[in-house]
């Protein structure tokens, strides 16, 4: 039978039917080719949207460099996603961590254990959105795989009406969240390998598109040099390490002089411009080491 058109444009393709089945009688071998299979599908799909992120990150770049921030509101693995990319932004690029901001559907305790019912609430977004006066120089961005949690709808919709900036991230076409959102990202990535798995295809889509958003954003807003993070903060050991071969790297300088420089300002980048500025100050014979 012939599927409408207008039939088309309702299917929840995040909850279509598996390409595969019967995956309890594959091999192991089987099954982990088949979900690499589907999972090169996404590249494509994310590169499909690539002017979409386009448009919204640039607007966020010109929000953010007027003290703007970035607030991103899912439920489930979607909340779960924008958690952690928001918790990965502060030690990559030496920001506060309220520069990027998210917020899960039931909490903090719903990153371990769902909780039951949370997504539901139309304007439990917006009121959990209001602990952080959230305001018209900060963007809002939704995550849900099918477009149509209540809860991110709910906040991004009172969010329009109050003139924030609005995103979406979703893997279905035509979806509601899509039609809330003035820059919709609709990553189309189709039926999961396991049915309606959305933390299999459509997480990978997200997580991308979340790295592509604050990765380009903190780029532009000057926290890396060349291809560096010269601005990460020096939580361990091994980025310790890192930033001391930045240093030597860039200053052309002994290696335990670069290590007592980052250790004294803290990070590659201030270590360097210290550097440069008080060169006079530095004995030649310090400075000189190889």
């Amino acid at each position: 039978m012939k599927v409408s058109k207008e039939k088309e444009l309702t299917i929840n393709i995040t909850e279509a039917p598996s390409l595969f089945d019967n995956l309890e009688g594959m091999s192991v071998l089987e099954l982990l080719n088949n979900i690499n299979q589907e999972d090169a599908k996404v590249h494509l799909a994310v590169n499909s949207v690539i002017p979409q992120i386009q448009e919204l990150v640039e607007r966020i770049v010109e929000r953010m460099k007027k003290g703007g921030r970035i607030f991103y509101i899912g439920a489930g693995t979607s909340g779960r996603l924008g958690v952690l990319d928001a918790s990965e932004v502060p030690p990559t690029f030496g920001v506060p961590d309220t520069m990027v901001i998210g917020i899960i559907a039931g909490g903090d305790s719903a990153l371990r254990k769902a909780v039951e019912s949370a997504e539901d609430d139309p304007q439990k977004a917006w009121d959990d959105l209001q602990k952080f006066n959230i305001g018209t120089n900060d963007t809002l961005i939704g995550i849900a795989a099918s477009g149509g949690t209540p809860y991110v709808l709910g906040g991004l919709k009172i969010a329009r009406e109050y003139h924030i900036l609005t995103g979406c991230i979703t893997c279905n076409p035509n979806s509601k969240m899509a039609e809330i959102a003035e820059f919709p990202i609709e990553a189309v990535v189709g039926p999961e390998f396991v049915t309606g798995s959305t933390r299999l295809k459509a997480g990978t889509a997200q997580k991308m598109i979340l790295n592509m958003i604050t990765t380009s954003t903190m780029i532009k807003l000057g926290r890396v040099k060349g291809n560096k993070m010269v601005n990460m903060q020096l939580t361990n050991k091994k980025l310790i390490e890192r930033g001391t071969r930045m240093i030597v790297e860039e200053l052309h300088i002994d290696r335990i002089l670069a290590k007592e420089l980052l250790l004294q300002y803290g990070s590659v980048k201030k270590a360097i411009e210290n550097y440069k500025n008080n060169l006079k100050s530095i004995p030649d014979n310090a400075a000189n080491k190889q």
